[in-house]
């Protein structure tokens, strides 16, 4: 669970639905959320020192460590720049190549080289879940992964479940449920034609599934957005 004044990065699109546990008028939660650029990344890795962690220990999904000083200052900055037309074309982009520098600099380096490089397990289980998410209602097979990241089928398995914590297939099935969770609480699309977009044949099986996840199945969870 993250803290205030924590910062948390995510390697991996991980199947799971988060929480909200604190959080009042007088003292609001207020959470930053900062996509990666890998290529930026790639970029300024070459100049700076080696991570401080050794590569033995590849795979990993979630980092969470107190927020420097310095990257809450840069990010500060970034804001700033971004609010205002005359800043926002020349210093932003600078400020925002300082962020990618401060945090293969901070306590998130040895997390973030490993998935630079693509000999590295975690950057070879990272294609494969993006491989997964390109397309959710294709039908996987968990050989043509493997095979797609040049990993025996056996090893394969058990990197991926060591890094998202589940299996290939697994991982399939809960990123199709809250993706059509999302599509139902964002349109008024049939409970059916949403289980056909993500790949269920069966609108009864996914019915089911749903509501083995979540706790209600999909008219009632819509319903229970509504009435809030």
């Amino acid at each position: 669970m993250a803290a205030a004044g924590q910062s948390l990065i995510v390697s991996h699109a991980l199947p799971v639905v988060s929480r909200i546990t604190t959080a009042a008028p007088a003292s609001p939660y207020v959470a930053l959320v900062f996509p990666l650029d890998l290529d930026l990344l790639r970029g300024l890795a070459a100049t700076v020192p080696p991570a401080r962690g050794t590569r033995s220990h590849d795979p990993f999904s979630i980092t969470l460590c107190p927020t420097d000083p310095t990257m809450q200052d840069a990010l500060t900055r970034y804001l700033d720049q971004c609010a205002k037309a005359e800043t926002r074309q020349l210093l932003a982009p600078i400020t925002r190549q300082e962020l990618y520098a401060r945090l293969l600099l901070g306590p998130h380096a040895d997390a973030l080289q490993k998935l630079l490089w693509h000999e590295t397990t975690a950057s070879r289980i990272f294609q494969a879940t993006r491989a997964i998410q390109s397309d959710l209602s294709r039908a996987l097979v968990v050989g043509d992964l493997a095979d797609g990241v040049g990993m025996s089928n056996s090893a394969f398995f058990e990197h991926f479940k060591a890094v998202t914590g589940t299996s290939p297939l697994q991982y399939q099935k809960d990123l199709r449920l809250l993706h059509a969770r999302d599509t139902l609480r964002c349109s008024d699309a049939k409970v059916s034609e949403v289980a056909f977009r993500v790949g269920y044949e069966s609108s009864a099986q996914f019915s089911r599934e749903y509501a083995r996840k979540f706790g209600l199945s999909p008219r009632q969870d819509r319903a229970a957005l509504v009435a809030e």
